[in-house]
């Protein structure tokens, strides 16, 4: 019995190194958020848990939190703003009046009423993707995907013309270029749905640059655009995104992309079937 003791006693004098072992790059840095209770204590930290990137831990006393994350991955700005968008206010940002409506009763706190005005036109300019000291650069800054967009584009037109080597270049300058968004400058929505479909985006890119084979690099297109659209349809793009659909791709079940133009230039069959399909959709 007595080993036992022992043996818990060490596993939870080393549970705080482990559980940071699997955020490499750590960066750690105390902050105030708002809250009252146990349960604010489990919407706060299940927001800022992000698997092998962030997590916070929050104490309801103090109203201070130790947050944690990859500095390569993330920023502490973004982790902080989905805090708030889950209804927290904290040092950097203020929850929206919607999302602290909608916590319960238990967990609303007192807000900080002076500082408001000043927090919600920060959280605003982080929502559109500018700041105010940063007007200068509004028009190359208020698209942060603009490169990944112009790099699939790239990977489209060399489809439509089935130049499998060129097709795998363009999609290597894909990889990078979704590996290099940065995340606190995308709006709310859109931030949401490329934390849901980063990763899916990296797998077919990857995929599609590993290989020559045009056929497999079009299988995994498909699956590359569907994200692409859900991504794109949840922002404004700078410039008209066209969403155009093939019938006949994947033998018969359809398939879909985005293209720069209006005119079609099916990326599924090149000069087969090079008109083949139509535009179901202008995003803009």
């Amino acid at each position: 019995m007595k080993s036992i003791k022992i043996l818990m006693a060490i596993v939870l004098l080393l549970s705080p190194f482990l559980s940071n072992a699997e955020i490499k790059n750590v960066s750690t840095e105390n902050v105030k958020i708002a809250g009252s209770c146990a349960l604010c204590k489990e919407g706060i930290e299940t927001a800022a848990f992000e698997k092998n990137t962030s997590k916070a831990s929050w104490d309801k006393d103090s109203k201070m939190a130790l947050v944690t994350y990859d500095s390569k991955k993330t920023s502490i700005d973004a982790v902080l703003k989905k805090v708030a968008l889950a209804g927290y206010d904290n040092d950097r940002f203020l929850a929206p009046d919607d999302a602290y409506a909608k916590l319960a009763d238990c967990c609303k706190y007192e807000r900080a009423v002076k500082k408001q005005a000043v927090a919600e036109k920060k959280m605003t300019e982080h929502q559109h993707g500018a700041m105010a000291d940063t007007q200068k650069n509004a028009a190359a800054d208020t698209d942060p995907l603009k490169p990944v967009l112009d790099a699939y584009y790239a990977v489209k037109d060399a489809l439509v013309s089935s130049d499998g080597n060129t097709a795998s270049t363009n999609a290597t300058n894909l990889v990078k270029a979704i590996k290099a968004v940065k995340m606190d400058q995308l709006a709310s929505e859109q931030h949401m749905v490329w934390m849901k479909v980063m990763k899916d985006l990296d797998f077919d890119a990857d995929h599609i640059s590993e290989t020559k084979d045009v056929g497999h690099q079009r299988d995994h297109f498909s699956s590359l655009s569907d994200n692409m659209y859900k991504l794109i349809k949840s922002g404004k793009p700078s410039e008209a995104v066209y969403y155009q659909h093939c019938p006949m791709a994947k033998e018969g079940k359809g398939a879909n992309w985005l293209s720069q133009v209006p005119a079609i230039k099916n990326p599924y069959y090149g000069a087969q079937m090079l008109n083949c399909g139509k535009t179901t959709e202008t995003i803009k």
